[in-house]
């Protein structure tokens, strides 16, 4: 018996498929991470073809959906080329193959995604109740900063809770890795309650390091389910900050007579959880709330499409960034005409943060360290002052270091 080309099956990778609105889907290959808006007749192919149909039956209930003939040859072309066939391994259930490694999308960055833990074990945390609980958190935080201002953090003295500036730069260490790691912890449990799989990975936000958890597979979900991962990192922060502001409230009240030593730590580490809560509020940024806000508005490049926009504006767009911008969606021009403005005067809100909160810190331990230096380095004090100060502004280093192999690689580009 002879197969002809129609009559054949195509074998796709396991994709999910999502609405987005009346006239789209959303079709992504969640072990890649990659994922692409199609119009919706896309969706009721990619749906024939994972029944198991052939490509004259999925033309046949495709041109029965949009009411015209639809080239599906075509269509199953273009999902060749992104990676959504399957390879032909002998096991049509696998869905392994060359396009089964994630897409990076940070310079430092876990090559699988990971589980390791059960939704139905962490699903309990992420639920009306306990988020009733986060929210009640942060309340309290705020309500706590109003009626007593002198608990505000103040960089200049709440920073150092040590009288040795090292030892207090030494101090921050600790609780900067614990707070980021819980934040994110936070993401990947939160994905997890869902069923989604993450990997952690370590990117910068103009010359700040920071660290990140990928949810690129938060596309595999409705629109009105990904709030919870993208905010349960802050959930998380506002739990912390809401205990370390309970101790400083009972001894500012007088309710806990604490040692000088424990409240100064307790001072300093809520001055760096507020830093770093403020910092995941700059929308401008890459930041939680920024996911959120993307999120809401239902974009799908809008930092891409920001970046044209801006070089539009100020006449360097070339005639391939133009097509890419027309081919934009409406979500994202509509956000971009205003969002590309919020992301340039952005530049004053993080010099704002960085003066306000890191500055006073950073000049202090500077001079600090210069005092120590001068000594030279046949006194032990000048290897102290080194270690504290390299410890202190290594990632801001590392960082900085990414941005210039981020640009040289651009400029490379360009070149070729």
């Amino acid at each position: 018996m002879t197969t002809t080309p129609g009559s054949a099956a195509v074998r796709l990778r396991p994709l999910s498929v999502v609405p987005e609105g009346e006239d789209e889907v959303l079709v992504g290959d969640p072990a890649t991470g990659t994922f692409v808006t199609i119009p919706a007749v896309g969706g009721v192919v990619i749906a024939a073809l994972q029944r198991g149909a052939s490509l004259d039956e999925a033309a046949a209930e495709a041109e029965k959906f949009a009411g015209q003939p639809v080239n599906v040859p075509s269509f199953v072309a273009t999902l060749g080329e992104l990676g959504f066939l399957a390879e032909d391994t002998g096991d049509e259930d696998s869905g392994e193959g060359a396009a089964s490694e994630p897409v990076r999308t940070a310079p430092i960055q876990a090559r699988r995604w990971m589980t390791g833990v059960r939704p139905e074990a962490v699903r309990p945390f992420f639920g009306p109740v306990a988020w009733t609980c986060y929210a009640a958190c942060l309340l309290f935080a705020l309500g706590v900063f109003a009626l007593r201002p002198g608990l505000i953090p103040n960089p200049a003295e709440d920073a150092f809770p040590f009288d040795d500036t090292g030892l207090s730069a030494l101090a921050w260490i600790p609780f900067v890795w614990f707070a980021a790691a819980s934040h994110e912890c936070g993401h990947w449990l939160g994905a997890r309650a869902l069923g989604i799989q993450t990997r952690f990975g370590v990117d910068r936000r103009m010359i700040m390091l920071v660290f990140e958890t990928d949810l690129t597979q938060l596309w595999t979900l409705p629109r009105r389910q990904r709030y919870g991962p993208l905010l349960a990192g802050l959930a998380v922060d506002s739990v912390l900050l809401a205990v370390l502001l309970t101790g400083r409230l009972l001894i500012d009240t007088g309710l806990w007579s604490a040692p000088d030593l424990v409240e100064s730590l307790l001072a300093a580490w809520v001055f760096i959880k507020v830093m770093q809560m403020l910092w995941q509020s700059l929308v401008f940024l890459r930041t939680d709330l920024y996911a959120v806000l993307v999120n809401a508005l239902g974009c799908r490049n809008l930092w891409r499409v920001k970046s044209l926009m801006l070089r539009r504006a100020f006449g360097r767009l070339t005639a391939e960034e133009a097509e890419e911008l027309a081919d934009s969606t409406e979500a994202d021009l509509r956000a971009g005409r205003w969002f590309r403005w919020v992301w340039l005067a952005g530049f004053l809100g993080v010099t704002a943060w960085f003066c306000l909160l890191l500055l006073p810190v950073f000049v202090k331990v500077l001079v600090w360290a210069a005092d120590g230096l001068a000594e030279g380095p046949l006194v032990a004090g000048f290897w102290y002052r080194l270690l504290c100060t390299g410890l202190l502004l290594g990632p801001e280093t590392l960082a900085l270091a990414l941005a210039i192999r981020e640009y040289a690689g651009r400029l490379a580009a360009r070149r070729a």
